[in-house]
């Protein structure tokens, strides 16, 4: 295991630590249009790959993702088998055993195993080199299944590259995650920064090659005062569906295991992992003290007119549910959550920044965009070192908490779904037409809605100020409506509203009523 590389070390700056779609494997080839809905910016192609174009929309042409793998020798294969059989072996006691720290720990030597099953099953092996790395993880997974049967787990608090996984709740099945930890890492007093890295796109980026890669690899920041955090994200979907569901298990399993600042968590990635970026920045622009997207692609139309020269014709239902994914129908929201943008010059992914750029102009943003001279699609080490310096005083600073009601009421949240549905201390909990804009807005007046038939004002613990005097009502579209009498002893708010035959009326909707909510929106 190489030790973690540290390019530019820092003192660490640290709080005081306070008293889960099925398993997504290749199913011959994927074309670009799947039940009418445009699967586009899973397309995005890395340096390495060559672009999807207009021929990959006819099913009898489109290329096969992932290729099929070589051959493997009949030697090679019977002695990884073998191996394999080994290490199933001793997983097979561990299920056994009534320990829960066992079961806890079980998924960190499972994902060994599933690794290089999945890759014999399913024909990915793409190289040589894939049969020693098959050889080396199932030698790692039986090192940790002998630890764990002993009692011991001591990967749990190694320093550099780690692979750990977890138990997903969607399937049940094992997914990885690589974390980077660096040498100065102790589990208290403090709590410790968190990036979230997303990859980018690797047509031949199978489970083992994943593994391979943060058991080797560090990536392109590794900061002195922080865990970096590789979600796998179930192969290239640009964390979408299972993906993005993928994201949050392994950060509660991250979060759970070490000693993580809530308030300093960020969101970064370059290529298709810039494309993740953005997607969770801005449908989710409250759990990020900062997002830092590189190159990758923010919406559909553009992208694809630059990227691969191909125009669309996309029927009325298309372009609505374009929504789920084009970033620049959301971009209000980045006002609740700082964003570094990168770019190489001469890079065609560019595009992506620059329409953002756009869009948040027309919400009266100015897009911090860092742009690498004469650079393709990498990045230039100098601008890579600034995006670095000024995420870092971000970060540091920690996620804005304004103190009600000196800060006014929550400021604009913009979504489409409620799959998407907490804004900055609001939660909208009906709309009116589900895939339109819908949008609140605080004014001097109050609160502004469009399309929203319910909603709940959600002001966190230690959010209101005791010593100033609290506004009685709030007035939501010109009705004036009261708010809670009493202080909540944790210094929340939370009052709930919603419209009956167009007006405004105090409480939430009658839970009875048949409607789609969050976690069934449709």
């Amino acid at each position: 295991m190489r030790s973690l590389r540290n390019d530019n070390p820092q003192s660490p700056v640290m709080r005081p630590l306070e008293p889960a779609v099925p398993r997504i494997k290749p199913l011959g080839a994927v074309p670009s249009r799947l039940g009418g809905l445009l699967l586009l910016p899973i397309l995005c192609v890395a340096l390495a790959a060559r672009a999807d174009g207009p021929g990959d929309n006819h099913p009898e042409r489109v290329r096969r993702i992932p290729k099929p793998g070589i051959e493997l020798p009949v030697a090679e294969r019977a002695a990884i088998t073998a191996a394999l059989a080994e290490l199933d072996a001793a997983i097979a006691l561990l299920a056994s055993s009534t320990d829960p720290q066992v079961q806890e720990l079980l998924p960190d030597v499972l994902i060994h195993a599933e690794a290089v099953r999945t890759a014999l099953e399913f024909d990915e092996f793409f190289n040589p080199k894939e049969f020693d790395a098959a050889r080396e993880l199932l030698a790692e997974g039986k090192t940790r299944a002998s630890e764990l049967a002993a009692g011991r787990a001591p990967w749990t608090t190694q320093t550099g590259l780690v692979v750990r996984g977890y138990r997903s709740r969607i399937d049940g099945s094992i997914q990885p995650y690589g974390l980077v930890i660096p040498p100065g890492y102790v589990p208290g007093p403090w709590r410790w920064r968190l990036d979230l890295w997303f990859h980018g796109r690797g047509e031949t980026l199978s489970e083992l090659a994943f593994l391979t890669q943060r058991r080797t690899q560090p990536g392109t920041f590794t900061p002195a005062d922080g865990i970096v955090l590789h979600p796998y994200g179930r192969y290239s979907n640009a964390n979408k569906f299972a993906g993005e569901t993928d994201v949050f298990e392994a950060l509660e399993s991250v979060q759970r295991r070490y000693v993580i600042d809530d308030e300093r968590i960020s969101v970064r990635g370059f290529s298709m992992g810039g494309a993740s970026t953005w997607h969770l920045a801005v449908h989710q622009p409250t759990r990020w003290v900062a997002a830092n997207p590189g190159a990758g692609f923010s919406e559909t139309p553009e992208f694809l007119r630059t990227f691969q020269d191909e125009t669309l014709a996309p029927t009325w239902w298309e372009r609505k549910l374009w929504q789920l994914y084009d970033c620049t129908d959301w971009a209000a929201n980045l006002r609740h959550c700082p964003v570094v943008a990168y770019s190489g010059e001469t890079d065609r992914q560019k595009q992506a920044c620059d329409i953002m750029a756009t869009a948040l102009a027309r919400e009266g943003i100015e897009l911090t965009h860092l742009i690498g001279p004469k650079t393709g699609h990498a990045y230039a080490p100098a601008t890579r070192d600034e995006v670095e310096r000024r995420m870092t005083a971000i970060i540091r600073r920690g996620r804005s908490q304004p103190i009600w009601p000196a800060a006014g009421f929550p400021g604009s949240f913009t979504t489409y779904t409620l799959r998407y549905n907490r804004g900055p201390g609001v939660t909208i909990d009906a709309l009116e037409q589900h895939w339109e804009r819908a949008r609140i807005s605080a004014t001097a007046d109050g609160l502004s809605t469009t399309n929203i038939a319910a909603f709940t004002i959600d002001l966190p613990s230690g959010s209101v100020d005791p010593a100033a005097e609290r506004p009685a009502a709030v007035t939501i579209d010109g009705t004036t409506l009261p708010l809670p009498e009493r202080l909540a002893s944790d210094r929340s708010l939370q009052a709930s509203f919603h419209k009956v035959d167009g007006v405004w009326r105090s409480g939430p909707l009658p839970s009875a009523s048949l409607r789609k909510r969050y976690g069934q929106q449709g």
